[in-house]
């Protein structure tokens, strides 16, 4: 029950929201890998266990199905033999390995089961260990970013920055206008091209109503 406990707790856990409250966060997801491959571990472990379990069920299941058809023909021989006696014994006892195989079939439901929600928890565990990796490598590239760029900016102008900065900023303004005017163009030319579609509709309209006119003068 700890471990299905704590599979929950792993599986359940936005690892975004553990980070954010940390106050060392690489620390924090450091343990949290660390969790997450014991975790697995173990679970690997268990599924061993439950496999090995089934296989031991099955073996036991097959067994009993074997004594189940040997007890009915038991029961028929003493039949064709007149000998009900034996017969009644013989269907009693396959009575009893008919309940017994029942139970190993009932046993063999909940390992199966047992297994197949180990095989998700195993999923749902890969899915949020490669998401904390994710995350890991993510802090591991901003802090030696952040190194770098200290180290700019201490053997670097401050001034300097901010006016390459300032720079990157104009031109990016720049694009953004001319991206705005591209988007305009467009808007104006579909306004335009669909306007002229509806005149174009409705000239023809006009046109089929005084044809429908002259018709009925004609007539």
């Amino acid at each position: 029950m700890g471990l299905i406990s704590r599979m929950s707790d792993i599986v359940q856990a936005n690892v975004n929201a553990i980070l954010d409250k940390a106050e060392d966060p690489a620390k924090v997801l450091k343990l949290l890998i660390q969790e997450m491959d014991e975790a697995l571990v173990e679970l690997r472990s268990v599924a061993a266990s439950n496999l090995a379990e089934k296989k031991r069920i099955q073996r036991k299941s097959e067994k009993m199905a074997l004594q189940v058809e040997a007890w009915q023909a038991k029961a028929a021989l003493a039949m064709e033999k007149q000998r009900e006696d034996l017969a009644r014994a013989a269907l009693a006892e396959k009575h009893q390995c008919q309940q017994k195989l029942c139970s190993y079939e009932a046993e063999l439901s909940c390992v199966e089961t047992s297994l197949t929600d180990l095989q998700a928890d195993t999923a749902k565990l890969h899915e949020k260990l490669t998401e904390a990796r994710l995350k890991q490598n993510s802090l591991v590239i901003r802090e030696r970013s952040a190194a770098v760029r200290l180290q700019v900016k201490a053997n670097t102008h401050a001034d300097r920055i901010e006016a390459a900065i300032g720079r990157f900023e104009h031109y990016e303004r720049r694009i953004d206008d001319l991206e705005s005017q591209v988007d305009a163009y467009d808007l104006v030319s579909s306004s335009q091209d669909l306007n002229s579609q509806f005149v174009q509709l409705e000239a023809a309209e006009k046109i089929e109503h005084e044809l429908a006119m002259l018709r009925k003068k004609v007539a």
